[in-house]
């Protein structure tokens, strides 16, 4: 009798489950009976223009339907679920501008993004949710989550706000800045950007304590 051949294990294919922003953080901390609202920044890592902070209390009845961080969305995405949170979010942006930027280092500049988007709520917040592992100056209660854009729905909001915000307002630098590619690179450093500035110079509107810049004006200073 000759023994069994043992069965061949079949692996299956696991399926990957992508997960989505969902609202369990909100009503871990009271929602919709208090209000909570997600903030988020767009524009710490370019090197030209403003930090942009926005602040989005939703309203979960009349909220749209793909939320997630902005990064992940291509820009007509972007753009109609700006347009669909303006009708149905209360909505709050905030800036720090370059100068604020060079004076208090981005970090700090972009809590003081944070700070004025929460302000500019009409009715304050009874509780915050930041994308991030920082609490920025608030006049409520508030929580740090790293990676929140992609895991809280408010904060997904406040991503897409501050982005298409943002990305607006290098659309009107880059027609009154031409040759820098803003309109496209958003003031990042990409080749296009970097030959540009080798070119044409610094714009007042950028970063000059960033590196590649602060290289040009000083490039006997070793990093």
């Amino acid at each position: 009798m000759t023994d069994a051949k043992p069965k061949a294990r079949v692996k299956r294919a696991s399926r990957m489950i992508i997960s989505k922003p969902d609202y369990s953080f909100e009503a871990a901390h009271g929602a919709p009976q208090l209000r909570i609202c997600g903030i988020d920044e767009a524009g710490r890592g370019p090197l030209a223009g403003p930090v942009v902070a926005a602040a989005v209390v939703l309203d979960m009845e009349n909220c749209p339907e793909g939320l997630d961080d902005s990064k992940k969305l291509d820009e007509a995405k972007r753009e109609a679920l700006f347009a669909e949170l303006s009708a149905c979010a209360e909505i709050g942006v905030g800036m720090a501008s370059v100068e604020e930027i060079e004076e208090l280092n981005i970090l700090w500049a972009t809590m003081l993004a944070m700070s004025r988007a929460c302000a500019a709520l009409e009715v304050p917040p009874g509780f915050a949710l930041i994308d991030g592992n920082r609490v920025p100056k608030l006049d409520c209660p508030a929580r740090a989550i790293v990676g929140g854009d992609a895991r809280v729905v408010s904060i997904a909001a406040a991503s897409v706000v501050a982005k298409v915000t943002r990305d607006r307002i290098m659309n009107e630098l880059a027609s009154a800045h031409p040759g820098y590619g803003w309109e496209t690179n958003r003031g990042y450093g990409t080749p296009e950007h970097l030959d540009a500035l080798n070119r044409l110079g610094l714009t007042p509107h950028h970063r000059k304590g960033f590196a590649p810049i602060r290289n040009m004006l000083s490039p006997t200073i070793p990093e």
